[in-house]
């Protein structure tokens, strides 16, 4: 079971959020939230294993939470829902550890799917905030995946694609250990924090179309 707990300081949205999420058989929401603030008590209190966190909120934003929450319980998947995808909002979240980024108008199917990628460790990048991202660090990290070797750049992709570990060594025959050193290498050359970001990196960079 799925445990999450929801961040919102629109009551209609968030009791909305909440009453798809528990028609789902492998989701329980255990805890819910109207501000920053309260949100990071709560989900250090109930330990959930992925927060759906918005952004502008009244007692404590969105980001401050999901500061907190990931310098205490680095466990938690923060995935921030939010109608926001301008600059001043995506990098920080990002920055902040958020794990994935989608937006309101996504379906509460997708949202619910988020959740269950999140929950087996495959993030979700709204191509609205990869879009953005590319646009305003392009000439920064343009040529920084000119260092990959030529197996690391096919891990990259998987990562752009959402595959875990295990899935990437599935998928290109390599061993699991092998693979956790690619993903290192790739993180340390691309100068990101997590695999998140190395996400984000391919679809700024456009690398999946290149390939193709």
């Amino acid at each position: 079971m799925i445990r999450v707990v929801v961040v919102d300081d629109h009551e209609i949205v968030r009791k909305g959020i909440v009453a798809y999420l528990q028609t789902e058989d492998e989701i329980e929401v255990v805890g819910q939230a109207s501000s920053g603030n309260q949100g990071a008590k709560i989900i250090l209190e109930h330990r959930p294993d992925v927060v759906l966190m918005d952004l502008m909120m009244e007692n404590g934003t969105g980001i401050d939470a999901t500061k907190q929450v990931m310098n205490e319980f680095p466990e938690c998947k923060v995935i921030i829902l939010t109608s926001y995808y301008d600059d001043k909002q995506v990098f920080p979240a990002i920055e902040a550890g958020a794990f994935s980024y989608i937006l309101k108008t996504s379906s509460a199917s997708d949202i619910a799917h988020a959740v269950k990628k999140a929950a087996r460790g495959e993030n979700v990048i709204e191509p609205k905030v990869a879009g953005k991202m590319m646009s305003s660090f392009r000439t920064e990290q343009k040529k920084l995946h000119d260092h990959l070797t030529e197996r690391e750049l096919e891990v990259l992709l998987c990562i752009g694609d959402g595959l875990t570990n295990q899935e990437i060594s599935e998928k290109l025959f390599i061993g699991i250990k092998t693979v956790k050193t690619h993903v290192s290498n790739i993180l340390s050359k691309l100068d990101v924090h997590d695999r998140t970001q190395a996400a984000v990196y391919v679809h700024k960079n456009a690398l999946t179309e290149q390939k193709e």
